[in-house]
């Protein structure tokens, strides 16, 4: 058995460990996701514990900093300019109230900063506003977080020359399934963006949605596409649906408690050292369900009442939560904060 180095921060050694890969077929991670569901979970809380510390959890906050308006036409998504959602666009928030917010959110305990803005991409004008923004939150000394859309290599040049740590940009489903989600922006589209931001040098947090009437293949294929990157992204976040009035998926039928749990098993086997993240729609799991997701390998969550636009437990409640279940959360280490020394071999 490989010797578990375990540092500070939360994550193991792993230079040794070859069970991170890039080469599934869809047919293992489906085998994997079928398996019995006592099975799935023991392997996944198995590899879990390979690479992180197991009762140890990190906390990000996400702030909008513009919101409404956007031109995709996700389905799902309640600040697009093609749904009746009633939301109210916005402007871009000015640098200081960022600041403000992102004080508070170190404060109450996060250690990640996440921004995020309600367009198809960013415009140049407004470039020079968001690299302030990644500079004066790296000043706090928390990681910071982006999801602007896509971006050109103008773009990402920028950001990274500002110390943008991550980079989020889901692929959300799998190719199959995606145009019946989206079809304002390509499954390709976002390939490239996640390539863009990593040749450049930035960490990449990409995940998904399940929930949306997809099938139990689609959040595999997902999962697999993600897994087969060259490198794997250090983020994974999984969002459940929030089925929002005046979306074209506002009746869509709520996934099941264990097939979601299952979504986050196979996320931790197929990606281990990665970060993944217990995301949207935690006001619809019960404590139980989210146990089980902690126990499958989810080790990050987003904290405060709000994500971008949509309800999210407390922190009072995600106080009482963690401590039923006996869960630490992972405090502001030295330097940038989070798990340099997971990487892989």
């Amino acid at each position: 058995m490989m010797e578990l180095r375990t540092s500070r921060s939360g994550a193991t050694g792993q230079s040794a460990d070859r069970s991170v890969r890039h080469d599934w077929s869809r047919e293992e991670a489906q085998a994997l996701y079928d398996a019995p569901f006592n099975d799935l979970l023991f392997r996944a809380h198995s590899i879990h514990r390979r690479y992180f510390e197991p009762n140890t959890v990190q906390r990000s906050r996400l702030l909008s900093i513009k919101t409404g308006g956007c031109a995709e036409d996700c389905g799902y998504c309640s600040q697009s300019a093609h749904h009746s959602s009633g939301l109210t666009a916005s402007k871009l928030m000015a640098v200081e109230r960022v600041l403000a917010e992102a004080r508070r959110a170190k404060d109450a305990g996060a250690t990640r900063y996440c921004m995020g803005a309600a367009w198809r991409s960013p415009k140049g004008r407004d470039m020079g506003v968001l690299c302030a923004m990644v500079e004066g939150v790296k000043a706090l000394g928390l990681e910071t977080c982006m999801t602007l859309g896509m971006l050109s290599d103008d773009d990402v040049g920028k950001l990274k020359d500002a110390g943008l740590d991550y980079y989020n940009h889901n692929i959300d489903t799998s190719e199959r399934y995606y145009g019946k989600v989206i079809t304002t922006r390509t499954f390709a589209d976002r390939l490239q963006t996640l390539a863009r931001v990593r040749e450049a040098g930035i960490k990449v947090c990409a995940g998904g949605i399940v929930g949306m009437g997809e099938e139990p293949e689609d959040r595999v294929d997902m999962l697999v596409t993600l897994a087969n990157l060259p490198q794997h992204p250090e983020s994974v976040p999984i969002n459940m649906l929030i089925a929002i009035p005046g979306t074209p998926l506002a009746d869509a039928e709520k996934i099941d408690g264990i097939a979601f749990v299952r979504t986050i098993a196979l996320a931790r086997i197929l990606m281990p050292a990665s970060y993944v993240r217990l995301s949207a729609g935690r006001t619809q799991m019960s404590d139980e369900t989210q146990a089980l997701c902690f126990f499958a390998g989810a080790n990050s969550i987003f904290v405060g009442d709000t994500l971008l636009t949509a309800d999210n437990p407390g922190e009072d409640s995600d106080a009482i939560l963690f401590d039923k279940l006996g869960l630490r959360p992972l405090e502001l280490a030295t330097g940038s904060g989070e798990q340099d020394d997971v990487q892989e071999p």
